[in-house]
């Protein structure tokens, strides 16, 4: 009997064609960008995507912070296929086949809205050294609808199949009504709902639509530097991450049957975790030699699906950290979230 059955995790955010180069400090300069960064794209970023590809080696992976983790969560998991699924809006052009591949190459059940509106969304990810800049020109991916896609009898099938969902913060610019419509189902029905803080712009210019989504997360992800920029804008007072990590599993909760969980990555350093009551844990990760860090776009995203693929086993919390940090562990090795073709993780 496989511990993980068919659509039980689920997913659901922006489906986007990474498009990687390493580019040098002036490229960064030029477009305003910080080197370790994630910012939707502006009227003045719009060169950047056709002199990317022009003047860099580029490399074109499928990306979506959901996508990947999603992803990931099915490559660690590996039998049965269609572990996880995954809802997302794509425009009807030669990316959005392309994404449709990649998901099935990766085993996901991926089922996009096909629109005609907007091109399928891209994100440039400009790296430097082991910093990696993503600016999201999220087109189609901003197009998708509740009513449209969601609410479709046979969609929500899957997503009532599910025990385990997964929305990165990211998805609150694009559709915060689906969003709530998957939480209360995962509340109303005791079963898990994970959410990501994703970026700092999300807790700064988000901030409502994240604390109307709050109510309902069983696991929040976020890493130090999202958790500090958490903490400012809710008035935390603090940036110890620990405290930070504290305030924010009190913070009110629906489902009073699971107290919610907060993880909390900080790259080279420890992974802390809470651990209900007034105890944080923090998990030391797997040692990396610094010429083996090919890139680290995409280790985020990799922790979580390490970490969702024993969650919806129902293992222990701590076997899902390590999981997270295995599957990190591997992507940071390799450009763009992609991996080797089975995982040796026990």
């Amino acid at each position: 009997m496989p511990a993980a059955s068919p659509n039980s995790l689920f997913g659901m955010g922006n489906p986007l064609l990474d498009i990687s180069a390493v580019v040098d400090k002036d490229f960064l300069e030029k477009y305003g960008l910080k080197p370790n960064d994630q910012i939707l794209a502006e009227d003045k970023h719009k060169a950047l995507f056709e002199e990317i590809v022009k003047k860099f080696k580029v490399e074109y992976h499928a990306g979506g912070a959901t996508q990947n983790s999603i992803k990931i969560a099915q490559w660690m998991i590996q039998d049965p296929h269609k572990v996880c699924t995954f809802f997302g809006c794509i425009g009807e052009d030669t990316f959005g086949e392309i994404l449709k591949q990649k998901a099935e190459e990766a085993h996901v059940d991926a089922y996009y809205y096909e629109q005609t509106e907007e091109p399928t969304g891209t994100c440039a990810a400009c790296i430097t050294g082991d910093n990696r800049s993503l600016v999201a020109n999220l087109a189609a991916a901003n197009c998708y609808k509740k009513d449209k896609h969601l609410d479709l009898k046979e969609n929500w099938k899957l997503v009532e199949k599910a025990k385990v969902y997964y929305i990165a913060g990211f998805f609150l610019t694009v559709s915060l009504e689906s969003i709530l419509k998957v939480a209360k189902h995962a509340s109303e029905n005791n079963k898990l709902f994970t959410l990501n803080l994703s970026a700092p712009f999300i807790s700064q210019f988000f901030k409502d639509a994240l604390m109307e989504v709050m109510p309902y997360v069983d696991v929040l992800f976020g890493n130090e530097t999202e958790a500090a920029t958490f903490s400012k804008e809710q008035g935390f007072q603090t940036e110890d991450i620990e405290e930070i990590a504290k305030k924010a599993e009190a913070l009110p909760k629906i489902n009073k049957k699971r107290p919610r969980i907060v993880v909390f990555t900080q790259g080279k350093d420890g992974t802390i975790m809470t651990k209900g009551g007034d105890k944080v844990e923090t998990f030391p990760v797997l040692k990396i030699d610094q010429k083996d860090i090919v890139d680290t776009n995409g280790a985020g995203d990799a922790f979580v699906g390490g970490f969702l693929s024993e969650l919806v086993q129902d293992k222990e919390l701590e076997q899902c950290v390590k999981a997270g940090h295995y599957a990190a562990n591997i992507i940071i090795r390799r450009a763009g979230c992609t991996f080797p073709e089975k995982p040796d993780f026990h």
